[in-house]
């Protein structure tokens, strides 16, 4: 008698094991992530890296590493996706948690966040708070521009925030504020 083999099709052929099973320890999944996002976190944090208008250090670095881990887990870099998972869980992790401890925790928000660094005060450019930013004349002009602010002698304090977005006081604003306090 005649054996019949039925063959799966190849696209029905998929290696289930590979694709689910880590083919590393997820210990060692969670210390690469961990220990990667800290590093970057704190050089990003250490240079002050916030470009006018950009996303915050935080932001920018989770995007990047998610990518990463996303593309490698597809790819079969790590040959399983559950190694893609924990690692994408891991800097998810870290994001909050350092978000957290900022907001829980005032004295760290220092070490976490960059604070404020004022641009203007009263009409008149910091400059060297403009070099500490590294950025230029015309770089402040057109972020008071899109504010709809055309002169600086209209302005009482522009700075720019740990995000990278700019909070600008026009000198009626504040004393408007000043006499609605009294």
């Amino acid at each position: 008698m005649a054996e019949h083999h039925h063959h799966v099709p190849r696209w029905l052929d998929v290696p289930w094991h590979d694709l689910f099973v880590p083919t590393i320890p997820i210990i060692e999944v969670v210390l690469r992530g961990s220990i990667t996002y800290l590093i970057l976190f704190f050089l990003l944090r250490l240079i002050r890296n916030r470009s006018s208008g950009g996303s915050g250090t935080t932001d920018l670095l989770l995007i990047v590493l998610i990518a990463d881990a996303v593309q490698n887990a597809m790819a079969g870099e790590y040959k399983s996706i559950s190694e893609g998972l924990v690692l994408a869980l891991t800097i998810f992790f870290w994001a909050f948690f350092l978000d957290w401890i900022a907001w829980r925790f005032p004295v760290m928000r220092r070490i976490l966040k960059s604070p404020p660094a004022r641009l203007v005060h009263r009409g008149r450019i910091v400059q060297a708070a403009m070099r500490r930013e590294l950025l230029t004349r015309a770089d402040l002009m057109d972020e008071l521009r899109k504010q709809e602010v055309h002169d600086l002698l209209d302005v009482e304090s522009a700075c720019i925030e740990s995000d990278g977005s700019f909070t600008i006081v026009r000198k009626s604003d504040a004393t408007g504020d000043a006499r609605n306090a009294g």
